[in-house]
């Protein structure tokens, strides 16, 4: 998926956020701007960087105005994926002015964190790209703002992995001991899937040799997840799937270990610290 397609995949989910962040900010009105400003009136702004960083949400940005008023005239000067440093304007709005700022705080809220997760994904992403290991995110997002975290993620470089419960099956050890065993949660999944026929990607999660075997015996898994092994296991497992499902490591993965895990051989590592644990890029809109 390109980057300038995330908006329309989920054009959806992205209008209920939105609806949902204007109503939790302006409430019944934004009583300081009605009581000394005039939507007759029009105004500029521009946003600026305070500090280095990926820039994320301009196209997020510019949907929102257009959400609040078609009538906003929104200049794009720094697109989303871009480097950027201090003092450069990303864009410049006109529009009128209670509408204007009761815009302003959604979108640098959305704006500071994207960029926030944009740069930490790029940051991660680019110390791999030796490697043809990919970089993706997990569930671990802010709720209710999932879908801006993950846009974030695809605009850094990263890689998205399911975006909820309904898009895959993700089979992880509580639901391996709830079930009894590997053999038995594949096999009632491989049913569930065929009764309702559904089709979404299936991934199990493994936490020894004997768990890779009995995968091995499911050709159609979609993906292998090892959980919480060391390269030299990774490395075992590695081998031992021999690239008949793809394989991806996941859990304890930092910045320190993130190069021996991707040269392992393995085809994504997952990161719950690219949304989790990324610093808000400072950013700021000013009058003109």
């Amino acid at each position: 998926m390109s980057k300038k397609s995330f908006l329309n995949n989920y054009k959806t989910e992205i209008d209920l956020f939105i609806a949902s962040a204007f109503a939790e900010d302006i409430g019944d009105g934004d009583h300081t701007s009605i009581s000394c400003l005039s939507n007759n009136l029009t105004s500029q702004a521009q946003l600026l960087v305070k500090e280095p960083g990926i820039i994320a949400g301009v196209e997020l940005a510019k949907y929102i105005f257009k959400s609040k008023n078609n009538n906003f005239e929104f200049k794009t000067k720094i697109n989303d994926g871009s480097a950027v440093n201090p003092g450069d304007v990303i864009y410049t709005v006109e529009g009128p002015q209670l509408e204007l700022l009761a815009t302003e705080r959604i979108i640098l809220n959305c704006m500071q964190r994207m960029s926030g997760i944009a740069t930490l994904t790029k940051q991660m992403a680019s110390l791999i790209n030796h490697t043809d290991c990919k970089l993706l995110d997990t569930r671990k997002t802010t709720p209710n703002f999932r879908y801006p975290e993950k846009w974030a993620v695809h605009i850094g470089g990263g890689e998205n992995h399911r975006m909820g419960l309904f898009d895959m099956i993700m089979i992880k050890d509580n639901h391996v001991d709830f079930c009894g065993s590997i053999d038995k949660a594949l096999t009632q999944t491989k049913k569930y899937l065929q009764n309702k026929n559904i089709n979404v990607p299936v991934i199990i999660e493994v936490r020894n040799e004997d768990e890779i075997k009995t995968c091995l015996n499911f050709p159609w898994i979609h993906r292998i997840l090892l959980d919480n092994m060391n390269p030299n296991e990774i490395k075992g497992a590695v081998k031992l799937i021999g690239g008949k499902i793809a394989t991806e490591a996941s859990g304890n993965i930092t910045e320190d270990n993130i190069v021996m895990m991707a040269e392992t051989g393995v085809n994504y590592v997952s990161l719950g610290a690219i949304t989790h644990s990324a610093k808000n890029i400072d950013l700021s809109l000013k009058a003109i």
